[in-house]
């Protein structure tokens, strides 16, 4: 689909942890909020988005409940740990980092 890019590798957890630091959410949510926020560049789908919130449950960065959506169906929420937070900050930082590196290189010349 035009408008649309694929997440360079690596990156989801780092949005997902991102999405989930603004407020707790399930997953089909954070999907829908990763479009809203990118504009419509990035689409997650189910086959990413559930895989990584187990693998990030997991490692304890974030932590799921069994509640009603809005729409009164069953949903598991999401919610940032603190360990959540000490990595995505780790991440930003070195996301930043590799970024500008990126930048450099492309713009030499």
């Amino acid at each position: 689909m035009p408008g649309r890019t694929e997440l360079v590798q690596g990156t989801l957890e780092l949005l997902i942890l991102k999405v989930l630091a603004l407020e707790p959410a399930h997953g089909y949510g954070i999907c829908q909020r990763l479009d809203q926020i990118s504009r419509g560049v990035f689409q997650v789908n189910a086959g990413s988005m559930f895989p990584a919130l187990h693998r990030m449950e997991t490692k304890g960065w974030v932590a799921g409940e069994w509640s009603q959506t809005e729409n009164n169906r069953r949903a598991k929420y999401y919610r940032l740990t603190r360990k959540g937070r000490r990595r995505l900050t780790t991440e930003t930082k070195q996301w930043a980092r590799a970024s500008l590196a990126i930048t450099h290189v492309l713009e030499a010349g």
